[in-house]
């Protein structure tokens, strides 16, 4: 079970080594920060996030929620995850993305990078990526280059929408699906139809990682309702978006959990979205404890 960052404002920046350490004090597996250049809010940095969070933490995982790669030159992103690796002691979990439009093309045209490509640049990154990391000799931009100090490359997991260039990404690089807020008969299907793909191809069948929307103890229908809207902004119908949601008690949140677990995630992330976010780790952690026991 991993949790994610609440707040990325740098209002409250100083919460993130707060929360890193009850999410570990609480049990909880791994810790998650969204990536944003440009967002509909401030956001900081999702590497400088993780690692304040690593240098206060010893055993948490890390986990990027997702990394939009295109955004960045792949040698930079290289080199921050590895370095990343070195500071956390080997903790850190590498979800990728291409971006959603949800926040316009503001970013792509800061960087200048064209929206339209931004698939195509990700698996290109993808296919160096890990040589970087590692150390190794790569080709960027027709240039041989060696990154050092080199590390372990963390585990990836694939980003996206189930749509084929999602599945093909997975197959050829990622051993791992990152799922938005799946229902879990949609998570269920899907990982059905990984295993199959795999199987022809000779390949374990992909894991399995989902992310739902979380509000625990009791918060006020208006909350609730304002999630519901801000999740429909990703293009997702209002019944869908209720259902990415789990709230209430510890009790009932677990057989949220429970349903996502039986249908094949082998990891959920609850990603807090109002209340105390201290109170929000706590009370995941006891729904984790429950639905463990």
């Amino acid at each position: 079970m991993g949790v994610g960052l609440s707040s990325a404002n740098p209002r409250d920046a100083a919460a993130v080594v707060p929360q890193a350490r009850r999410a570990e004090e609480v049990g909880l597996e791994s810790l998650w920060s969204g990536d944003h250049l440009i967002a509909a809010k401030p956001f900081l940095d999702s590497t400088l996030r993780l690692a304040a969070a690593a240098a206060a933490t010893e055993r948490i995982k890390l986990g990027f929620g997702v990394m939009v790669l295109a955004l960045r030159p792949v040698a930079w992103a290289a080199k921050q995850v590895a370095s990343l690796q070195h500071l956390s002691g080997g903790r850190v979990l590498l979800g990728v993305g291409t971006g959603g439009a949800v926040h316009g093309d503001a970013a792509w045209k800061a960087v200048g990078v064209p929206y339209a490509e931004r698939g195509k640049r990700t698996d290109a990154a993808l296919e160096v990526l890990p040589d970087l990391v590692e150390g190794k000799p790569a080709t960027v931009n027709g240039e041989q280059v060696t990154l050092e100090p080199g590390a372990p490359m963390p585990p990836l997991l694939i980003g996206g929408g189930f749509g084929k260039a999602t599945i093909r990404r997975i197959l050829r690089f990622g051993g791992e699906w990152y799922a938005g807020f799946p229902t879990p008969s949609a998570l269920k299907d899907a990982g059905a139809r990984l295993a199959e793909l795999a199987a022809e191809q000779g390949r374990p069948a992909p894991k399995l990682t989902a992310s739902i929307s979380i509000g625990l103890g009791g918060l006020p229908a208006s909350v609730v309702d304002a999630q519901v809207q801000g999740l429909m902004q990703y293009g997702m119908p209002e019944e869908a978006a209720r259902n990415a949601l789990a709230v209430g008690s510890p009790e009932q949140a677990a057989e949220r959990l429970a349903a996502l677990a039986e249908a094949g995630a082998h990891r959920i992330i609850g990603l807090p979205f109002a209340g105390d976010p201290l109170r929000q780790i706590e009370l995941l952690g006891e729904a984790a404890r429950l639905l463990t026991a």
